[in-house]
Formats: C-alpha cells, structure tokens, sequence
C-alpha cells in the first residue's frame, strides 16, 4: 500500500518572504489611508469647531460693544476698546459686511489670541488672524439693525472654507 502525500512541503513550511512582503505592503495602505482620514478630521475639527467659535465670540463681543452705544451717538469710535468717546462712526448708518471690501472706522482686527491690533484707516495690520467688519442700516425711523461678521484669515488644510459667523440685531430708539 502506498502513501500519498497532500501537501508539496515539508510540514515545518513557514511563510516565505514574498508572501510577508505582500503582507507588509497591504497593511502599509491601509495605515496610509487611516492617517489621511485621522489629518482630515483633524482639520475639520480645528476650522469647524475651534476657529468657527472663535468668530462667533469675537462678533458677539462687537455686537455687545455697538448695543452699549446711545441711540443717536454719531461719533464714538468702534474701532478701539473700550469704545472712545470722539473719532468714529458710533452707531451712524454705513459699513460692509463684506471681509474683502471692509469700510473704514467700520473694521478691526485681532491676533490670533484674539487681542484687538491697531490699524490705520482700517488697513490690515501684521499679524491679524481675525477680521470684523459691521453695518449699521436704519430700516424705519426709530429702529436700527446692526449686523456684525467675524472671519479668520485663513482656514486649516485643503477644505477653503474659511470659518466665519455672522450676527444680527435690531436696537430700537427707546433703548
């Protein structure tokens, strides 16, 4: 009676070096691709939940700063805190909310820990991270709206969404 053997090899056969290989290659792109997923979320994080809540603090603090104003007050000046008494716009009709095209005396800007920079005529001072512009609008007689926008100068990685947040209130004469 002969015996027939199953396998080509002798039992003690191991993995050869092509097939650990092989093994090595696959496991390296499938790390690849968890660190490209784990940067991704990374930046989403920081552009959508750090910089995003940063803008709205910093446009709620400007909204609070023109709502402290008078009614009629033509001339406080904005642009510096606290507000000073002569040398802006105060609550006047005017501005932008357009970042790209901001109106003087209607525009400041902060460092990217958010302390207020000094600017001249609202031209963008070194090192500004964050902008706002605002726009005071006067829809009836005895009512104003004031809309404040707050944008980072740029965003983390590729997404181009640059974060930002825009307020809006209506301040009545009586108050």
């Amino acid at each position: 009676m002969k015996i027939e053997r199953r396998f080509k090899g002798t039992p003690q056969s191991g993995v050869t070096l092509l097939e650990t290989v092989i093994a090595l290659s696959l496991l390296l792109i499938l790390v690849v691709g968890v660190m490209i997923m784990t940067l991704t979320a990374i930046a989403t994080t920081e552009n959508q939940g750090h910089l995003a809540a940063r803008t709205a603090e910093y446009a709620q603090d400007k909204m609070e700063q023109l709502l402290a104003l008078t009614w009629g007050d033509p001339t406080s000046d904005t642009t510096v805190f606290p507000s000073a008494n002569s040398g802006g716009t105060g609550l006047k009709v005017g501005g932008s909310i357009d970042p790209s095209a901001p109106v003087s005396q209607y525009v400041d800007y902060l460092d990217a820990s958010g302390n207020l920079l000094t600017s001249a005529g609202g031209a963008a001072p070194t090192g500004w991270f964050y902008i706002r512009v605002w726009k005071v609008t006067s829809p009836s007689a005895t009512l104003k709206q004031i809309s404040v926008l707050a944008q980072t100068k740029s965003d983390v990685g590729p997404q181009g969404a640059i974060p930002q947040s825009t307020i809006v209130a209506l301040k009545t004469q009586n108050f």
